[in-house]
C-alpha cells in the first residue's frame, strides 16, 4: 500500500502577525503552522476587489515578507493558495528565508530588515569603493566591501543601491572586519534623493 508523501504536521493555534504585500504592512492571524509555512487569515472583511489587488500583486511577485511576533519568527515566505471563505482571505504561506529567535534583535534595530543582495558604491577615504548589499531596511542597509578598509564610525558620506533606486547621504554606524579579508559596514541614511524605500515594510514593534 503506498501512501505517498506525508505531509507537515500542522499544529493549530491563534497567534497574530504582519505580513508585507500590495505595498503595505497587512493584520494576519494564523490559523495552523508547521515546519514548512503556515495558514493564515486577513481579519478584516474582504470582497472580490481585494482577492483581485492581492492576485494582480502576486503576478509580480510570490514572494513576501513576514513577522510573527508570538513565534519570534521573521523572514521570506511565498504564497502558494489565496481563498476567500467567509468573506475573508485565508493565505498558506510557504517559508522561504526565515530567521527564528528574532525578538530581540528585531526590537534593537527597531526595523525590519530584508535580506537583498545586489552590488553598489559607496565612497570612503576619497574614493569610491564596490559594495554588495547584505540587507535593507527602511532605516539603513549592511553592505560587504571585498576588501579590508579602515573607517572612522560616525562619518557622513554619500553611496547608490540601484536596486531600490537609492542614493544619497548615510552614515557610517559600525564596521566589523571580517575574515576573508573583508568588511561589513552598518549603515543608517541621512540625506536620500528618493525618500521612499519602496518594497521595505517597517515591522515596526507595537507599543
Amino acid at each position: 500500500m503506498n501512501l505517498g508523501p506525508s505531509r507537515p504536521h500542522r499544529k493549530n493555534l491563534t497567534s497574530q502577525g504582519l505580513i508585507y504585500m500590495c505595498g503595505e504592512e497587512q493584520d494576519i492571524t494564523v490559523k495552523n503552522i508547521s515546519i514548512t509555512g503556515l495558514l493564515a487569515k486577513l481579519p478584516s472583511k474582504s470582497g472580490k476587489n481585494d482577492i483581485k489587488k492581492i492576485f494582480d500583486s502576486l503576478l509580480i511577485s510570490t514572494i513576501i515578507d513576514l513577522y510573527l511576533p508570538e513565534l519570534r519568527l521573521a523572514g521570506e515566505a511565498e504564497v502558494i493558495r489565496v481563498d476567500l471563505k467567509d468573506d475573508h482571505i485565508l493565505i498558506a504561506l510557504e517559508f522561504k528565508n526565515v530567521a527564528y529567535e528574532v525578538d530581540n534583535l528585531l526590537y534593537k534595530r527597531k526595523a525590519y530588515r530584508k535580506n537583498m543582495p545586489g552590488p553598489g558604491q559607496i565612497l570612503l577615504g576619497g574614493r569610491y569603493h564596490m559594495f554588495e548589499a547584505v540587507n535593507v531596511s527602511v532605516d539603513g542597509l549592511m553592505i560587504r566591501l571585498d576588501e579590508k578598509v579602515t573607517v572612522e564610525e560616525g562619518i557622513t558620506t554619500v553611496f547608490e543601491f540601484r536596486r531600490l533606486n537609492l542614493a544619497g547621504e548615510i552614515k557610517v554606524i559600525w564596521v566589523d572586519p571580517i575574515a576573508d579579508d573583508g568588511t561589513l559596514i552598518g549603515l543608517q541614511y541621512v540625506h536620500m534623493e528618493n525618500i521612499s524605500v519602496k518594497g521595505i515594510p517597517r515591522f515596526a514593534p507595537v507599543s
